[in-house]
């Protein structure tokens, strides 16, 4: 009877096996060709970019390609610093200009004369001490690092701004309110409208003497708010591509938020107004950390997406006024493909990459860490 039973089991371990390694077999199948893009389009490009980061490659370039080592990471991400004294007279005294304020010697004639070991670097910003000089941070690229200041700054002024504007939204539609259908549709068209389309659009209606938002303050004002040079002036650029970058994307979260709402059990509203509490306290206690799972996925792709700023800078201001919109994606095109320098390009995104990959994890981090207290 044991020897039977014995004989039964393994027979059925081997069938057990049999079949989980036939499943494995069949899902391999079945993903070889997703597996296969990926390796073709994703991985072999990263590594083709990361080896193109150690020569000096251009487009339609006369010159053979050489390997410069470093070269590319050294010019990307150098900083130095220097203090810079004030100008004086004979007599020792400061120097004014016609605005009563102190003048310093150019940059560029200080650094050929004194400094010729700082050759290659430029201004990327000066902080005034406390004796009337000035300390001048340079870089090699500053234009990198102001772009990747810009896109951070873009990236925390449109994730609460977005995530918000959603959470709204996904709240009013999921209410059981007449036309909510044609509320959703409405709400998600913007997401399926061509970005390039839409910041066309909004283009116009930033304009500065037609635009359709200076009229609407001018009206609602009665004439007292002015015309706000939302694309020129570089206080209201970035601001400007945050709200309509917000607009845009929003469906996208809305049916998110709103998948994750319908996944609240109705059970602990009903007993929430058995005690009592009012909508605020539903709100705070019940569909808050209900959508905690919800909001981590929101916030993090969210965030992903916003490092990925381009189309929007290329069409409404072109990286100005003044670099207040450029981004690290613009500034990425710009020497890659416009200046044919691809090595340097491909230098530029291996450190992105590795940006946005450190962003990620350390907020994926930071929500494990909450949620585990």
């Amino acid at each position: 009877m044991s020897t039977m039973t014995t004989t039964l089991t393994k027979t059925h371990s081997k069938s057990k096996y049999s079949y989980e390694a036939q499943q494995k077999k069949y899902g391999w199948i079945m993903g070889a060709p997703a597996f296969l893009c990926l390796l073709m389009f994703i991985v072999v490009p990263f590594v083709t970019a990361i080896t193109m980061t150690f020569t000096n490659q251009r487009m339609m370039s006369p010159h053979p390609v050489e390997m410069i080592g470093l070269s590319n990471y050294e010019r990307l991400l150098s900083i130095n610093f220097l203090v810079v004294e004030p100008n004086r007279d004979g007599n020792g005294q400061l120097e004014l200009n016609r605005d009563g304020q102190v003048t310093y010697p150019r940059l560029r004639t200080l650094i050929r004369k004194q400094y010729p070991e700082l050759h290659g670097y430029y201004e990327l910003r000066s902080v005034s001490l406390s004796n009337d000089s000035k300390l001048v941070i340079l870089a090699k690229d500053p234009t990198f690092y102001l772009s990747l200041w810009n896109t951070l700054l873009f990236a925390m002024m449109v994730v609460p701004l977005q995530g918000g504007t959603a959470l709204g939204l996904a709240l009013l539609v999921n209410r059981s309110l007449k036309g909510t259908n044609f509320f959703r549709t409405v709400y998600f068209a913007p997401v399926v409208t061509s970005m390039v389309v839409v910041s066309i659009v909004w283009t116009f209606l930033y304009h500065k003497d037609s635009g359709l938002i200076n009229e609407y303050l001018r009206v609602l004002s009665f004439g007292s708010i002015g015309p706000i040079d939302w694309l020129g002036d570089k206080s209201w650029a970035m601001p400007s591509i945050v709200i309509m970058s917000s607009w845009q994307g929003a469906g996208v979260q809305m049916l998110i938020f709103l998948a994750g709402l319908q996944g609240i059990p109705k059970d602990l509203y009903e007993a929430a107004s058995i005690d009592g509490a009012n909508s605020w306290q539903k709100f705070r206690y019940i569909t808050l950390p209900g959508l905690k799972n919800t909001m981590v996925f929101i916030v993090i792709s969210t965030t992903i997406a916003a490092f990925g700023l381009f189309t929007q800078v290329d069409v409404m201001t072109s990286g100005g006024p003044q670099g207040s919109t450029t981004t690290v994606m613009y500034h990425l095109i710009q020497k890659g493909f416009r200046e044919m320098d691809t090595a340097y390009g491909s230098t530029i995104s291996v450190i992105y990459f590795l940006i946005i990959l450190a962003i990620a994890m350390f907020q994926k981090r930071l929500f494990d860490k909450k949620e585990s207290k």
